[in-house]
């Protein structure tokens, strides 16, 4: 890349906190693991407790932060307890010690509150700067003005209803997602600007760089959360018409859209789903609607935001449940069937309510806090909670039942002695140059499924080896604040699919306005941009695209993340004014190498009687230890990760 356009880009702008993102977090995580670990009687000074603590607004490379997975790089790789030295005990004796601080695990110390009473003491441990696990939040000062955006997951959403006990949780939380989608999302604002869905056609895919405005029917924004259909502006010959695509590409296109034909005759419903379970969506277009090979660009990343992968290792059936054209004719029964993905299997029969926070599902955490350690988050409802500023220097108090302590890795979880007979746990963590040990009645593994057996070498092998099995989503959220957005208003879009580009889309801010939280409603005024991008590697099983897309984040430096966007952004809205030098203020990438929970895929995963599941193996009871995640569930939703801390909380509190 010349030195010239990158200037134009703005590379050379600074942005803020970018380096020490980079560099300093990253010579501390080197330090954690450096020979020698100074060893004292006390564990040193939390920086959670120093002034001016609050990660949500740093900027650079969120997500998987440096310095929040090295420690559990080095005791996968052997190399940990070679330098770590003897552990400090710190003679810290709880009830409960909870390891990650996300949903999951800020449930499980909800839920065991409930059963022991107030009284009960619980420690949970977080690797990250900050509680959440995945619901992170991104925080920006625009224009004088607050904004928020999700670093992780996005909003309350699920492909089945939420269970009593997790929509019960968010109840005991005041969070009412129905009333709150009725009341504080603006559904109008962005239709009132005349303001619509695109489709950027990049030239290293289609030929020529053209942002195509107007596409027929709904679905194509990545984060579209909008109770209604799109706005229908245009016939899709229309718009394809003033696409580069080739005339037999658009041709077919517009028979997968629009085509009622039956490419199964003579075949039952239950038949033909049978058959699309076992087919790719893109072997579907390619071999049953016998579409011209060029379509499949077109389509590639339109199930990215779902899966983690595109087409290529999605069942055609499961794409049918998601809404993907080309099954109009082929009279398929509604409802979920045999050999669907949990997703596909719910959405099929009608999925969850919704409802987006300003900052993602990160609000949610934030209740869960408040409501384990009152005084670190002030405020008193779902509403305020969004704007709260949180006090991290009361999360971890000498005095208080409950402590969150942030920035401390788990390294081992141990019964003491045999686990049938065990009456406590051994919990080690390492904390900056320091290894610390307490010690709990109990102990709930709310981390990923992947780092348990580490954690727990005394694991029985076929637990292990399932554990192992799922692997997670690797993924990518970009917040982009920009200094107004009249290019958008110029160009007559809100989102713009991408499917040849670096993000696969991206898109205005939701607009959300709840408690004292306003979102931007004119073009003049600042406003975050909100990217997503699945890493995967079209060709290989999924499970294989997750391990060599979380390889490839592992290895991008934000320096990279940072041009691409840059250039990306320019390349799209150049034609409606942005100057990507001038109108990009500040950059946040949330990088999940280990990102969503695993689904079965019917493509590559064997058709396992339920207790025979890697994730139903693998969540099994060890003694004093349960297991509570996603991955527990094979799913990727919040409300399993709250359901999945109730039953780990109750599997423990019976020996209690």
């Amino acid at each position: 890349m010349s030195g010239s356009y990158d200037r134009y880009l703005g590379m050379d702008r600074p942005i803020t906190r970018r380096d020490f993102i980079n560099g300093a977090s990253m010579a501390i995580g080197a330090a954690m693991l450096a020979p020698g670990h100074a060893i004292g009687a006390t564990r040193s000074p939390e920086p959670q407790n120093q002034p001016g603590y609050n990660p949500p607004i740093k900027d650079g490379l969120r997500g998987s932060h440096p310095g929040s997975f090295e420690i559990a790089h080095s005791l996968r790789d052997g190399t940990f307890w070679q330098s770590a030295g003897q552990p400090v005990d710190t003679r810290e004796s709880y009830d409960l010690v909870i390891v990650g601080g996300g949903i999951s695990g800020l449930a499980a110390a909800y839920f065991f509150r409930e059963k022991a009473g107030k009284s009960a003491r619980i420690l949970i441990l977080e690797n990250h700067d900050d509680f959440g696990g995945h619901a992170k939040r991104n925080e920006f000062h625009l224009g004088g003005r607050l904004q928020l955006s999700n670093g992780g997951t996005f909003l309350i959403d699920s492909p089945n209803p939420y269970s009593p006990v997790a929509d019960g949780l968010l109840k005991k939380l005041g969070i009412d997602p129905p009333k709150f989608e009725a009341e504080y999302t603006d559904h109008k604002l962005y239709r009132s600007l005349g303001l619509r869905s695109g489709v950027f056609f990049d030239k290293a895919t289609f030929g020529e760089d053209r942002l195509v405005v107007g596409t027929p029917g709904s679905g194509w924004d990545d984060d579209e959360i909008q109770a209604s259909p799109a706005r229908k502006t245009a016939t899709w010959p229309d718009f394809l018409a003033r696409t580069p695509l080739s005339p037999e590409v658009q041709r077919d296109i517009v028979r997968i859209q629009e085509a009622k034909t039956d490419y199964m005759p003579g075949l039952s419903s239950a038949e033909k789903k049978a058959r699309l379970s076992k087919i790719s969506y893109r072997d579907f277009l390619l071999n049953l609607v016998k579409a011209d090979p060029g379509v499949i660009a077109f389509y590639q990343t339109r199930t990215d935001g779902e899966w983690g992968v595109g087409i290529d290792a999605e069942p055609a059936l499961d794409c049918w449940a998601l809404g993907l054209p080309g099954f109009q004719g082929m009279n398929l029964e509604p409802g979920a069937a045999p050999n669907m993905s949990y997703s596909a299997a719910g959405y099929a029969n009608g999925g969850s309510y919704r409802f987006h926070f300003p900052d993602g599902n990160a609000s949610i955490a934030r209740l869960l806090a408040r409501a384990l350690v009152p005084d670190a988050v002030p405020g008193r409802t779902a509403e305020d909670v969004v704007s709260a500023q949180v006090d991290y220097s009361r999360l971890d108090r000498e005095d208080a039942p409950i402590r969150i302590r942030l920035n401390s890795t788990v390294v081992s979880a141990r019964n003491a002695g045999e686990p049938a007979a065990a009456k406590e746990v051994e919990v080690t963590y390492a904390s900056g140059k320091q290894v610390f040990r307490v010690r709990a009645k109990g102990c709930v593994l709310a981390c990923w499924n992947m780092t348990i057996p580490y954690l727990c070498p005394e694991l029985p092998e076929a637990q292990k080896t399932a554990l192992h099995y799922l692997v997670k989503v690797p993924l990518v959220y970009g917040s982009v604040g920009i200094r107004n957005w009249t290019s958008f208003q110029k160009l007559g879009i809100r989102g713009v699919a991408a499917p040849g580009s670096y993000w696969s889309a991206f898109s205005l801010n939701a607009a959300v306005n709840i408690g004292e939280y306003r979102s931007p409603t004119k073009p003049e005024e600042p406003i975050l941009l909100h990217l997503s991008r699945a890493p995967c590697k079209p060709g290989l099983p999924a499970r294989e695209q997750h391990k060599m897309g979380r390889y490839e984040l592992l290895a991008t430096t934000f320096e990279t993340f940072e041009r691409n966007t840059r250039d990306q952004l320019a390349r799209t809205l150049s034609a409606g004014g942005f100057d990507p030098a001038r109108d990009i203020e500040a950059i946040t990438v949330n990088r999940w190498p280990h990102g969503y929970g695993y689904e079965y895929n019917p493509l590559f995963d064997p058709d396992w009687p339920e207790e025979q599941r890697p994730n139903v193996i693998g969540r099994k009871p060890f003694g004093r230890i349960t297991i509570a995640n996603t991955d527990s569930a094979a799913t990727a939703y919040t409300d399993s990760a709250i359901d999945q801390a109730y039953r780990a909380v109750n599997e423990l509190s019976g020996g209690l």
